[in-house]
C-alpha cells in the first residue's frame, strides 16, 4: 500500500480512519520510505508497548529534529521520552502527585470548577465549547496543581499546543519556533514559582502538588531545578491538551450520534462507559513511537535494531479483532480495552485524573443542558499525533 506517515496531508488529519482501516487490512506492518515501521493492529501496538526491547529515548531523533534548542531540552528531560532507570526514578517522584489521597482531595475542586463553568455557560447561551469549557477545566486544574497565578492561566493552552505540535512527523519552521518560545516562556514562569515555593513550603494552595514534587525523594534522589521545570511542563501537556481533547471529542461525538446522546441522558450511569468509548473512538493521542533496541520480527517481517516504530493508537482502537463493530460509537460498550492511555511502563500517569475530569464535565453538562446543539462546523486542530478540536460552536 502506498502510504508515507512523513508525508501526510490535511485529509488524513481530518479523517485518518479509512486509511488506518486499509493499512490494517493490507499493510498492518507498514514500512515507510524512511525505513520506519507504522503499526495499526491492536495486538502489534500492545506488544510493542509491553516489550522490553523497545526504547522511548528520543535523544538522537530529537537532536536531528530540534537541534540544541529548548524543545530538545524539554523532550529529552521530561518523563515520557526516557527509559529506566531515569524514567523509573522520575515516574516515582511524579507519582506522588497522583496518589489516591491526592486525587480524592482534587474531586471537590473539580466539581466546584465545573459548576462555576456551567453557571457561566448558562449566562452565555451560545459559545465555543472548546474555548469556554473543554479547555477551561484542565487549565484550572493544572493551574491549581502547579500554583500558576490566575493572570497567567490564559497562556497555558497556547504553550501546550505549541510544544505538542512540534512532535508531529513534519513540522514547519514557524511551528518549531513557537514551540521553542513556549518552552522558554513557560519555563521562566515555572522557575519563579518553584523558587517561591522552596522559600515558602507551607504556603501551598488547594490542590497544589508543587511542594510534593520539589521535596519528594526516591532512593535518595530529588528532581533538579531543570528536571522540575521540564516535568512540570510535561504535566501541563499531559494533563491539559489531552483532557481538553477528551472533553471536546466527547461532546462532538455525542452531537454527531444523537441516539447515543439520548441513551446517556436517559441513563446517567452510562457516563463511565461513555468516556471510555470516546477514548477508544477518538483517542486524544493517535500516534506513539518506540525505537527497537534489538532485532525482532512482526508478522514474518524482520525489524532490525535501530528501527523507529510508529504505533497507531487510532488504528488499534478500531481493530475488529478486538472490538465488535469498531466503527460504531456505542456509549454502553463493554468490554472496552482501548489503548488510549497506552500500556506497559509508560502507561499514562494521569489517566485516573483525566477520567475523573471527563466523567464529571460531560456528566454534569448532559444533565444540566440536555438540549445543547451545534451551531456551526467544528474545526479540528491541524495535528496528526494528537486529535482534538480547535473550535466547536454550540448553544444551550
Amino acid at each position: 500500500m502506498d502510504f508515507d506517515l512523513n508525508a501526510i496531508e490535511r485529509n488524513f488529519i481530518e479523517n485518518p480512519f479509512p486509511v488506518l482501516k486499509a493499512l490494517r487490512e493490507e499493510s498492518p506492518v507498514h514500512r515507510n520510505p524512511d525505513g520506519s515501521i507504522y503499526l495499526t493492529r491492536y495486538s502489534d501496538v500492545k506488544a510493542v508497548y509491553q516489550a522490553k526491547h523497545m526504547s522511548s529515548d528520543k535523544k538522537q531523533a530529537f537532536g536531528q529534529k530540534f537541534g540544541q534548542t529548548p524543545l530538545y531540552l524539554h523532550h529529552t528531560t521530561s518523563l515520557i521520552f526516557n527509559d529506566p532507570p531515569y524514567h523509573t526514578i522520575v515516574r516515582k517522584l511524579l507519582a506522588a502527585a497522583f496518589t489516591p489521597r491526592k486525587l480524592a482531595e482534587m474531586e471537590p475542586l473539580i466539581e466546584r470548577i465545573i459548576d462555576g463553568l456551567l453557571d457561566r455557560l448558562e449566562d452565555a447561551q451560545e459559545f465555543d465549547f472548546i474555548h469556554s469549557y473543554a479547555s477551561e477545566l484542565p487549565t484550572e486544574i493544572i493551574s491549581f496543581m502547579l500554583g500558576v497565578p490566575e493572570e497567567f492561566r490564559p497562556r497555558l493552552r497556547g504553550y501546550s499546543m505549541a510544544i505538542l505540535g512540534a512532535l508531529d512527523p513534519v513540522v514547519p519552521d514557524d511551528r518549531l519556533q513557537a514551540g521553542n518560545d513556549a518552552v522558554v516562556e513557560f519555563g521562566a514562569l515555572l522557575d519563579d514559582l518553584i523558587n517561591h515555593r522552596r522559600k515558602n513550603p507551607d504556603a501551598a494552595g488547594e490542590g497544589e502538588v508543587l511542594q510534593t514534587l520539589i521535596f519528594g525523594e526516591f532512593d535518595g534522589k530529588r528532581l533538579t531545578q531543570e528536571e522540575l521545570i521540564q516535568n512540570c511542563i510535561f504535566l501541563l501537556n499531559a494533563g491539559h491538551e489531552t483532557t481538553t481533547s477528551l472533553v471536546g471529542n466527547a461532546l462532538a461525538m455525542l452531537l454527531e450520534h444523537p441516539d447515543q446522546f439520548q441513551k446517556l441522558k436517559d441513563d446517567p450511569g452510562l457516563i463511565g462507559s461513555t468516556i471510555e468509548e470516546v477514548l477508544r473512538f477518538q483517542s486524544p493521542l493517535q500516534i506513539g513511537n518506540r525505537l527497537a533496541t534489538e532485532d525482532f520480527e512482526i508478522d514474518g517481517l524482520n525489524i532490525p535494531k535501530g528501527t523507529y516504530i510508529h504505533t497507531s493508537i487510532g488504528g488499534a482502537n478500531r481493530d475488529p479483532a478486538i472490538f465488535d463493530n469498531p466503527e460504531q460509537f456505542d456509549v454502553a460498550r463493554q468490554p472496552n480495552k482501548h489503548l488510549a492511555f497506552i500500556t506497559g511502563i509508560h502507561v499514562c500517569l494521569g489517566a485516573t485524573l483525566s477520567r475523573l475530569e471527563g466523567k464529571a464535565s460531560i456528566g454534569k453538562l448532559a444533565q444540566r443542558f440536555p438540549n445543547i446543539q451545534a451551531t456551526g462546523k467544528a474545526e479540528l486542530n491541524p495535528l496528526a499525533r494528537f486529535r482534538g478540536y480547535k473550535s466547536l460552536p454550540v448553544r444551550i
